[in-house]
C-alpha cells in the first residue's frame, strides 16, 4: 500500500527569485490593515496558522516531532511511522543519518499535509535526571549541533519547515513554565546556544521554538537579548520565531521582545491586546510588519504563499510497509550500544540454544516517551516477538517480570466497543437532562476533549468497553484523567475524584489515573462517567490482567532461566519516567527490577540484559551478568531491531550520548529543582563528560562516547594540521583486530593548556573496517569549540595549547598530542 501526497523537491519555492518575493510581501504588508496583520500572528487553531485568501495566503499545518509526524490529534489521530528516539538516533554519531531522518519525517508530514514540523529538540543532558532528555540528542553541544543541522537539512530539502526547540536553557521540566533558568553569559554562548547557532547558520533552519521559562530574569518569549540580539542579528536567522503553546503571557514585551509568532490559537495574549497595544504606542508598527514579513517569508518556503498550493502527487510508503520497516529497523539497531561483553557473548551464534525472555519490558516493550512527541504507531513489535520471530518458537520461550509502572495503561486491543465490537471504546455525550446527544466508535482507548472537540456541547461523558477475555481473570481496571468519575465494572460502583490544575501538562501531558482488582468474568464491561471539563483534557480506560507479587515473578523468572542455555531479561524506565512535564527523583530501574535481574543472573548459565531506556539508569547487577545491549526507545520496529542486535544481523554500533552515573547524586550537576523560582547553572560549561574530566572523585559508571560495537581496534600513526592554534584536523589509523566488521567512531577531544578550560569534544569520523584491515582515518575539527568568550571584551578568544586526546570516549584514550604550531 501507498500514500498520495503533495510536496516534492520543486515544490519548495514557488518564486525563484528572491527579490520578487520580498517585493510581494511588501505589497501585502502595505495592503493589510493592522487588524487583518495581526489576526495572522496568533495561530488559527491548536496546529494550523490563517489562511487569507485576499492575499492568496493558504493555511499552513504544524505537527509535533521529532520521533515522527503525529498530526493535529493528541490521540487517535492517523497512523504515523514511530522512529526510535532522540538518542538512539544520535547513538549513531553521524550526520548523514540525521539527514536521512529529516528526509524520512519531511515525507510522513507530506503524508499528513503538514508543512511545519515542531523538531528537533536541541537542548542538552544537563543532568541525568531529566524528563525530556529522550526527545535530546546528547550533553555534547558540537554533537547536537551536528545532528540536529542533518535533521534540519533533510526536512527542509523537501519543503518541510524544522523548528529547532527549545530556545533556551529547557534542560529540565521542573516548573519549567515558570523556572527562571541562570546562566552566565560566557555558558550560554559556548555551550547552550551553540547547537543553535549551527542549526541556523549550518542549515537555515525555516523556525525555530521560544521557550516556557525565563533566562536570566527575561521569559524566553520575550528576550530581546536572545531573539533580536543574537538569532536574528548575530546569526542573521531569517525566519519565524513561534512560542511553545500556551508559553506567551505578556502583549507588548513579547511583540518587541523578538517573537513572531503566538501558539496556539485563537486567543491568547496578542490578537485584539496587540492591536490595542499599537494603538496605545506601547509596540511600534514597524515590529508588527517585521513579524508579518517573517510569517509570510516561511509560508512561501513551505508553499503555502504566495498562490494556491499546488502540489505534484506522488506515492508515500505507508507506516508498517516494508521498505519502512527496514529503515526503522536499521535505524534502531544500529543506534543500539553494547555496554558490557564477556567473553564474546555477543553477538550469539546461531545455534544459540534455548533462549528464555524475561520481564515486562520484553511483552510490553517501550517504543516512545510520554508528552507531546508521542503518537499513534501502527504497531510496535515486542522484544519477546522479535527473538522468537527471530529463533523460533521452539527455541524461545517468555517469561512476564515484576511491575514497573505506578499508572498502568491498557493492553492493546482487549477493550473493545460494546455495541461494535471493535478494537477501542464507545464515547456517548449527554446533555443536562441525560438525554444522549452524540455517540461515536473511538479506536484507541483515550481521547482528548476541551476547546475545538466534537464534545463541547456535552454536559457529562462517557467511556465505555467490552473487556476481551475468554475466561474469568483477575484483571485491573481503571480510568485515566482529571475530575469526578462514576466507574463501574460489572456489579462495581466507584466514586472517584482525581484533581489537578486544568493545565495542559497536567490535563493533557500527565494526567492522573485510578485502578483497582477485580476477579471477573468474560463479558464485562467497564464505564467511566465525568461532567465535561472547559479545558484541554486526556480521558481514557485502563483494562489489564492483574501483575502478580514481586516475589512469585521473580522466582518464575528464576526458574525459566536456570533451564535455559540463555536468559535475556529485558528492564527498562516508562513514560512515566521518560515525560514532558516531569522531571525523575533517581536513575534506579522502578519496580523490583533489580532484584529480578540478580536473580536470573544467579540461576542462568549465560545472561544478557537489554535495556529498554533512553536515559541513564543505576545498574547494580552489571558484574554479574555477561553482556548488557543499549536498546533506547527503538520506536515501533523495537522487538525486530533488538534481535538483529543480538544475532549481528545489524551491528549494533552506537556510541553513548549521556555519561552514565553509577549511582544517584553522583556527577557535576544532578538537581532539577529551583530555588525560589531560580535554576543556578553554577557548574557553567563544565557538565557532562567536561565535568566528570574536571573533578577527582567517583568515575562514572560509562563515559560519553562509550560504545563497544562488535570490533576490536588498535589505534595509530595520527598527526595533526594546526594554524594560529587551532586544530582542523586529526588524522589517524584504526586497525579492526577483531573477528567481526565493524564500525569505529574516533573522537578527538582538546583538553585546553588552561586548566580552568573544560575539556571538549572537537571532532569525530566514524569509518566501517573489516576484521584485520587498517583505515585511515581524517576527522575534521570544529573550530567554534575551540574557542573561549571574553565577556569583558564580549569576543571570542582562540583556545591556547594544550593537548588533544583521540579516544573511544575519555574512558578509553588511545593517542595524546601536544597541540602546537608545525616548524
Amino acid at each position: 500500500m501507498s500514500r498520495e501526497s503533495g510536496g516534492t523537491e520543486k515544490d519548495i519555492m514557488k518564486v525563484d527569485d528572491v527579490d520578487h518575493l520580498a517585493g510581494r510581501i511588501e505589497k501585502v504588508i502595505d495592503v493589510l490593515d493592522l487588524e487583518q496583520k495581526v489576526r495572522l500572528l496568533t495561530g488559527a487553531a491548536m496546529f494550523a496558522l490563517h489562511a487569507d485568501s485576499a492575499i492568496e495566503l493558504v493555511e499552513v499545518r504544524l505537527s509535533d516531532g521529532p520521533t515522527g509526524v503525529r498530526g493535529p490529534e493528541f490521540t487517535g489521530g492517523r497512523m504515523s511511522c514511530l522512529l526510535p528516539n532522540a538518542t538512539v538516533l544520535a547513538q549513531h554519531w553521524d550526520a548523514h543519518t540525521a539527514e536521512q531522518v529529516g528526509e524520512l519525517l519531511a515525507e510522513e508530514a507530506a503524508a499528513h499535509d503538514t508543512h511545519v514540523v515542531l523538531g528537533p529538540t536541541i537542548n542538552l543532558h544537563r543532568t541525568p535526571l531529566g524528563g525530556r532528555l529522550f526527545e535530546t540528542f546528547s550533553e555534547d553541544p558540537l554533537l547536537t549541533g551536528a545532528l540536529a543541522s542533518g535533521v534540519v537539512r533533510g526536512l527542509q530539502r523537501h519543503g518541510v519547515a524544522a523548528t529547532p526547540k527549545h530556545f533556551l536553557a529547557n534542560e529540565s521540566e521542573t516548573d519549567r513554565t515558570t523556572v527562571d533558568a541562570v546562566i552566565d553569559e560566557r555558558t550560554l554562548r559556548e555551550v547552550y546556544l551553540l547547537p543553535f547557532e549551527m542549526v541556523v547558520t549550518d542549515a537555515g533552519a525555516w523556525s525555530v521554538m521560544a521557550a516556557y521559562n525565563r533566562v536570566n530574569g527575561t521569559a524566553s518569549t520575550e528576550h530581546a537579548e536572545l531573539i533580536d540580539g543574537i538569532l536574528k542579528g548575530e546569526w542573521g536567522f531569517d525566519g519565524v520565531v513561534m512560542s511553545d503553546w500556551y508559553a506567551t503571557r505578556s502583549t507588548a514585551a513579547s511583540a518587541t521582545g523578538g517573537l513572531d509568532l503566538v501558539m496556539p490559537g485563537p486567543g491568547g495574549p496578542w490578537e485584539h491586546h496587540l492591536v490595542a497595544a499599537v494603538r496605545a504606542g506601547e509596540v511600534e508598527g514597524s515590529a508588527i510588519d517585521e513579524h508579518l514579513r517573517r510569517l509570510l517569508r516561511l509560508a512561501a518556503r513551505v508553499g503555502r504563499f504566495p498562490g494556491p498550493f499546488v502540489a505534484s502527487t506522488r506515492e508515500l510508503p505507508e507506516p508498517d510497509s516494508p521498505v519502512r520497516r527496514d529503515q526503522l529497523r536499521r535505524l534502531a539497531a544500529g543506534g543500539m550500544a553494547v555496554l558490557t561483553n564477556r567473553e564474546a557473548t555477543l553477538p550469539l551464534s546461531p545455534d544459540v540454544g534455548s533462549v528464555v525472555v524475561i520481564g515486562r519490558h520484553a511483552i510490553e516493550t517501550i517504543a516512545q516517551g510520554g508528552g507531546s512527541a508521542k503518537l499513534r504507531p501502527p504497531h510496535v513489535v515486542s522484544v519477546a516477538d522479535g527473538m522468537t520471530a527471530a529463533l523460533g518458537p521452539e527455541r524461545v520461550s517468555v517469561i512476564d517480570g515484576v511491575e514497573v509502572r505506578h499508572r498502568p495503561v491498557p493492553v492493546p486491543d482487549l477493550l473493545r466497543d460494546p455495541e461494535t465490537g471493535r478494537p477501542g471504546m464507545r464515547v456517548t455525550a449527554r446533555d443536562a437532562y441525560g438525554t444522549v446527544v452524540d455517540s461515536r466508535h473511538v479506536e484507541v482507548t483515550e481521547l482528548v476533549t476541551g476547546r475545538g472537540s466534537w464534545l463541547d456541547s456535552a454536559d457529562t461523558i462517557e467511556l465505555a468497553a467490552r473487556i476481551g477475555m475468554d475466561a474469568p481473570a483477575r484483571m485491573q481496571v481503571g480510568v485515566t484523567g482529571l475530575g469526578e468519575w462514576t466507574v463501574r465494572v460489572g456489579a462495581e460502583r466507584y466514586t472517584v475524584s482525581r484533581d489537578g490544575a486544568a493545565a495542559f501538562s497536567a490535563g493533557v501531558l500527565n494526567p492522573p489515573s485510578w485502578t483497582t482488582n477485580l476477579d471477573l468474568e468474560p463479558g464485562a464491561i467497564l464505564t467511566a462517567t465525568r461532567p465535561r471539563l472547559t479545558e484541554h483534557s486526556r480521558s481514557g480506560l485502563i483494562a489489564r490482567p492483574a501483575s502478580p507479587p514481586s516475589a512469585a515473578a521473580i522466582g518464575a523468572a528464576a526458574r525459566a532461566a536456570a533451564g535455559a542455555d540463555l536468559a535475556i531479561v529485558v528492564v527498562g524506565l516508562t513514560d512515566e519516567q521518560e515525560t514532558e512535564g516531569l522531571d525523575k527523583t533517581t536513575l534506579a530501574l522502578p519496580g523490583e527490577q533489580d532484584a529480578m535481574v540478580a536473580a536470573v543472573a544467579a540461576a542462568a548459565k549465560r545472561t544478557v540484559v537489554v535495556v529498554n531506556a533512553a536515559t541513564p539508569v543505576l545498574m547494580p547487577w552489571l558484574n554479574r551478568v555477561d553482556a548488557v545491549l543499549w536498546a533506547g526507545l527503538p520506536g515501533q520496529e523495537a522487538g525486530d531491531a533488538v534481535a538483529a542486535a543480538l544475532l549481528g544481523e545489524t551491528e549494533p554500533a552506537g556510541r553513548l550520548v549521556t555519561t552514565f552515573p553509577a549511582r544517584d547524586g553522583d556527577g557535576p550537576v544532578w538537581s532539577t529543582t529551583p530555588a525560589e523560582g531560580a535554576l543556578a547553572y553554577t557548574e557553567g560549561p563544565a557538565f557532562g563528560y567536561r565535568g566528570w574530566a574536571a573533578h577527582q572523585g567517583p568515575q562514572p559508571l560509562f563515559w560519553f562516547g562509550h560504545g563497544l560495537g562488535y570490533g576490536a581496534w588498535r589505534y595509530e600513526h595520527a598527526d595533526l594540521a594546526i594554524q594560529d592554534g587551532t586544530v582542523h584536523r586529526v588524522r589517524a589509523q584504526v586497525t579492526n583486530i577483531g573477528t567481526h566488521a565493524s564500525r569505529e567512531v574516533v573522537q578527538v577531544y582538546r583538553r585546553p593548556a588552561d586548566s580552568a578550560e573544560p575539556v571538549r569534544l572537537i571532532g569525530w569520523a566514524g569509518v566501517e573496517v573489516l576484521p584485520g584491515e587498517t583505515a585511515t582515518i581524517e576527522v575534521p575539527c570544529d573550530t567554534r569549540t575551540q574557542r573561549s568568550w571574553d565577556t569583558g571584551a564580549r569576543v571570542w578568544r582562540p583556545l591556547e595549547g594544550g593537548e588533544i586526546v583521540i579516544a573511544r570516549g575519555l574512558g578509553d584514550i588511545r593517542i595524546t598530542l601536544a597541540v602546537h604550531e608545525p616548524r
